[in-house]
């Protein structure tokens, strides 16, 4: 019905929803195939106005499927907004009512996803937003707190990529010297920091060449907000190791040059 029909099915979702006749999947599904139908503001407003006639159960279901229409509107303002409380509510404890992992679905399949492995999704996601308002402060601060959850060569990538625009290259090159070389060589889906790879090192190779200007959007609020989150991880204190290595092998390289300096004191 919905890949013949979708407005047939769309009407279909609405009466149902109507009728009070399982509420929660039909405008989960309504929302959807009004994103496949290129209406994805008409399933942001139908969402919002009837989420409130779901189930509490299904608010953070919906509270992806917005995250995702957002996204495609290009809705940072929001989308960021509702990526903080979602990691607020980790903070607290109350994402997955609780529970250390939950059940999510895709493509038709099940799978387990802990709370670790959604923190750092939230907050790549975070990243992300942000450095597309150009906020690299507040992005980089997202992109670190994921990192002490989980290392992961796509968020060092971008993390090199707000350094770079804070005008930190030394910094951003030591980082991204540790990242895997990505390849398009590949079964599809093993680099998936492929993009964000070229991307970084195609910006290093341009400031290396020549200088920069730097636009830094400061978000102080943003960035006590984020270093307040949990990073509860195995990982994280590899990472934090790892990461003041990397600045110490930084600042001596930097030493070195200095007082190797023709006069230096």
């Amino acid at each position: 019905m919905v890949e013949k029909d979708p407005e047939k099915a769309i009407s279909l979702f609405t009466a149902a929803i109507n009728v009070g006749d399982r509420i929660d999947s039909a405008l989960k599904d309504m929302a959807r195939v009004m994103k496949q139908q290129n209406r994805p503001e008409e399933a942001i407003e139908a969402i919002i106005s009837l989420r409130n006639r779901c189930s509490d159960q299904a608010q953070e279901s919906l509270d992806n499927v917005l995250l995702d229409l957002y996204k495609r509107c290009g809705r940072l303002d929001e989308q960021i907004l509702l990526l903080n409380r979602k990691l607020d509510l980790i903070d607290q404890g109350l994402l997955f009512n609780g529970k250390a992992t939950k059940t999510a679905k895709s493509q038709g399949k099940k799978f387990k996803i802990s709370i670790e492995e959604e923190s750092t999704r939230l907050l790549g996601n975070l990243g992300w937003a942000y450095m597309q308002q150009s906020n690299y402060i507040a992005a980089e601060a997202a992109y670190r707190k994921s990192l002490t959850i989980d290392l992961d060569d796509n968020k060092l990538c971008n993390l090199g990529i707000c350094l770079m625009h804070q005008g930190r290259t030394v910094e951003a090159k030591t980082i991204l010297q540790n990242v895997k070389p990505a390849s398009a060589n590949v079964p599809e889906g093993l680099d998936s920091h492929l993009k964000s790879y070229e991307r970084a090192q195609e910006m290093l190779r341009d400031l290396e060449g020549k200088p920069m200007n730097y636009n830094i959007l400061k978000e102080n609020s943003a960035v006590e907000s984020l270093e307040s989150l949990p990073c509860p991880s195995k990982h994280a204190e590899n990472y934090q190791n790892e990461h003041e290595k990397l600045n110490s092998e930084s600042m001596d390289s930097e030493d070195t040059r200095l007082h190797s300096t023709p006069g230096s004191s």
